[in-house]
Formats: structure tokens, sequence, C-alpha cells
């Protein structure tokens, strides 16, 4: 079965830090570029930060470059996502992606909230 479980939301003040976690189970993490993706109110989701399956390449929205910083480690499953200096704007629902290009699998976890206000 399986499973992406997202964690590390919460409320922060502006210029403030988080740092989100995605635990994956149930399929070979490894083999899988791991992304994080966000919702916030009444926008579409977006792509905001993606690594390769060995973690040697990043990308970032323009809008967090800087900002985030996205890192992965495969011994335990795992990837994560710093977040510095938040914006309000930054307010979403954060979502776990893993796809895999050879098999076309994609998976996605539940999300969690962050909320940037003061």
């Amino acid at each position: 079965q399986v499973q992406l479980v997202e964690s590390g939301g919460g409320l922060v003040q502006p210029g403030g830090s988080l740092t989100l976690s995605c635990l994956a189970s149930g399929f070979t993490f490894s083999s899988y570029r791991m992304s994080w993706y966000r919702q916030g109110p009444g926008k579409e989701r977006e792509l905001v930060a993606g690594i390769s399956n060995g973690g040697g390449s990043t990308s970032y929205a323009d809008s967090v470059k800087g900002r985030f910083f996205i890192s992965r480690d495969n011994a335990n499953n795992a990837v994560y996502l710093r977040m510095n200096s938040l914006k309000p704007e930054d307010t979403a629902v954060y979502y776990c992606n893993a796809r895999s290009f050879t098999s076309g699998n994609v998976y996605w976890g539940r999300g969690t909230q962050v909320t940037v206000s003061s």
C-alpha cells in the first residue's frame, strides 16, 4: 500500500521558518522523483520544488527560490522542504508528490496546512 504522509505544517508569523517532512512507504522511493506542490485559497495547485531520485538535481518555482530548500533521505524514505522567510502568500496546503518517469506512476499525499499570518 502506497503512502505519502506529510507533517510539519502549522501557523507561523511572516519571516518565520518551517520544515515540512514527507515519509513514504509502499514503493521504491529511491526510484522516484519527489516534489512538493501547494494549493492556496482559491488558487490552483502549483509546483513548489522538485528533487531527482538521487538528490543531485533540484528545481524551484521562481516565487520560492532562495527561500525554500528541498532535500531527501533515501535511506529513510523521506523528503523535506525547508521554508525560510515565509510570507502570507505562502499560505497553502502543501502536498508531497512522487513520480516515476519509468512506470508513469504518480502518488500524492493528503497535504499539510501552512498558514503564514501575524
